[in-house]
């Protein structure tokens, strides 16, 4: 099965695809570089289940609430009544809905749940899948979600999608010096300036798994803060006390969710477009007509 981040997706592609236009002046390129994405996968990879992982709520309260720096830095309008707008590059904004459209037509599912991100959406299909997983995404925070022995690992595109690196325990323990089961304890210290999360000041990544080898995880690291017999300096200790109530909740906020209340059906890869005559008007209304050939042409192999 491959679980895409498909924000993560298109935002590469908007940024990574010179600009491209439809007839009527509408920017497509991150409709192209996705469905481009898209082919690549499946002709490199065979997969039997495909589904686009989806941000129903990019930044959900219950984060916000329990860390209210929580990506607010990305916010361009706050709502009182409805989540937070992003701040998405416009030409990038109107591709979406041409993006969820092309998708639907294609026989694509798209899974999101209100009140989560796709990273949630990503780690509750994850966990229990009955199937190897590849999850693609540009974002480390799913590095949590490695298991080799559940099958999960991670494509993680460093340029484009044709030449990811793949993300096992193994990756995992030469990149960081961590096991994965570790690595969300592991972030919640480092920090993350790209999600508003400030980690433990004066901890970085070095000195994050120093600790977790020392101590297995965060709670055998705040025990040993409380002992005095550990060996621990006292400027650690300090710098752990001083964490207190950001530790006393990142960890809920770094943690993916894996128990949503998903519907699990449709996610196999189908072989032919579910709508061919709605994909092929879309392919001509956006100038698609060859990204589109090359999904049915990948889906044939299916």
């Amino acid at each position: 099965m491959l679980l895409l981040d498909t924000a993560s997706l298109y935002f590469r592609a908007y940024f990574g695809v010179p600009e491209i236009k439809a007839e009527d002046g509408t920017p497509v390129n991150a409709v192209r570089g996705l469905l481009e994405f898209i082919s690549r996968l499946v002709n490199d990879y065979s997969p039997t289940d495909l589904v686009c992982c989806w941000d129903n709520d990019w930044r959900p309260q219950w984060r916000v609430d329990l860390i209210p720096s929580y990506k607010a830095h990305r916010v361009v309008e706050e709502l009182e009544t409805a989540p937070d707008v992003e701040e998405v590059p416009d030409p990038l904004q109107v591709q979406v809905p041409i993006i969820r459209e092309v998708l639907a037509a294609a026989g694509i599912r798209v899974i999101g749940a209100d009140g989560y991100e796709a990273d949630d959406v990503i780690g509750t299909l994850a966990t229990g899948a009955g199937m190897p997983v590849d999850v693609v995404t540009g974002d480390r925070d799913l590095f949590q979600l490695v298991d080799d022995a559940a099958g999960v690992r991670i494509l993680y595109p460093t340029r484009g999608v044709g030449d990811p690196d793949l993300v096992d325990e193994k990756w995992v323990l030469a990149k960081y010096g961590i096991t994965a089961a570790q690595y969300a304890d592991f972030a919640t210290m480092r920090g993350d300036t790209s999600d508003g999360l400030p980690g433990v000041k004066g901890v970085g990544e070095k000195t994050a798994a120093k600790l977790l080898e020392q101590y297995g995880d965060l709670d055998g690291i705040v025990a040993a803060v409380a002992d005095p017999t550990t060996s621990l300096t006292k400027a650690q200790r300090q710098k752990f006390i001083d964490a207190v109530p950001y530790l006393a909740v990142a960890p809920k906020v770094v943690a993916v969710a894996r128990g949503l209340d998903l519907d699990r059906s449709g996610t196999a890869l189908p072989s032919a477009p579910a709508d061919p005559d709605r994909l092929h008007e879309l392919a001509a209304t956006y100038n698609l007509s060859s990204p589109v050939a090359r999904l049915e042409a990948a889906l044939a192999r299916v």
